[in-house]
């Protein structure tokens, strides 16, 4: 899903892509040192030159995950609308036609890393917690915007509740694609989220996933 660094990266950024790679075809405990300097063709001296450990590598990872699929997202035609609302369904589907290729090519690397580090690594769950959250984020102006547009008030919800609660379907989505539903079965949870916020809204039912 994100862009491998830009011009002419250096041995910091190179194990910085690797990792988003390698960690999630194998997940964080599984993957070595060693893998990480094989993939981005770095000596293991120049890995500790950069990082003190994995560990630390891991939360430099989670920050540069943050960046590259910021910019991704920053960049993306779903701004363009007018509608806040069309905003909001205009992300999910975005996140819907990112759904291809390989699972470990369209899963998230946080979401990945914070399922094994949450209890036992804390510096990785806190550096993917901010990942996760921070994105979040990024769609409660559009969401609060589309609850005053259409005069919906949430009693027991706000629009930064809304907004993590997609990112939680999202994450399940890549759970399943990861238990082997693959990436169909992923797409089917973005494409419930989707009719979920539809009718939530009381948006015209004309409005499909795939459009």
């Amino acid at each position: 899903m994100p862009r491998p660094t830009a011009g002419t990266p250096s041995a910091r950024d190179k194990l910085l892509d690797a990792a988003l790679s390698v960690i999630r075809a194998k997940g964080y405990s599984a993957t070595s040192v060693d893998e990480l300097c094989a993939e981005a063709g770095v000596t293991k001296g120049a890995f500790f030159h950069h990082f003190k450990s994995k560990d630390g590598l891991a939360v430099a990872a989670a920050e540069h995950w943050s960046e590259v699929t910021g910019d991704l997202f920053a960049s993306a035609a779903y701004h363009d609308h007018a509608d806040p609302l069309d905003r909001v369904l205009g992300y999910l589907r975005f996140r819907r036609a990112l759904i291809a290729g390989e699972v470990s090519e369209f899963t998230c690397l946080v979401g990945t890393m914070v399922q094994e580090a949450y209890d036992a690594h804390p510096d990785i769950a806190a550096a993917c917690g901010r990942s996760i959250f921070s994105h979040a984020r990024t769609l409660e102006s559009d969401i609060a915007a589309a609850m005053a547009d259409r005069g919906v008030a949430g009693t027991d919800w706000t629009a930064a509740s809304l907004a993590l609660h997609t990112q939680a379907v999202l994450q399940g989505a890549f759970i399943l694609a990861k238990a082997g539903g693959g990436g169909g079965v992923a797409v089917e949870q973005v494409d419930h989220l989707y009719r979920y916020i539809t009718l939530l809204f009381g948006a015209s039912g004309n409005k499909e996933p795939r459009t």
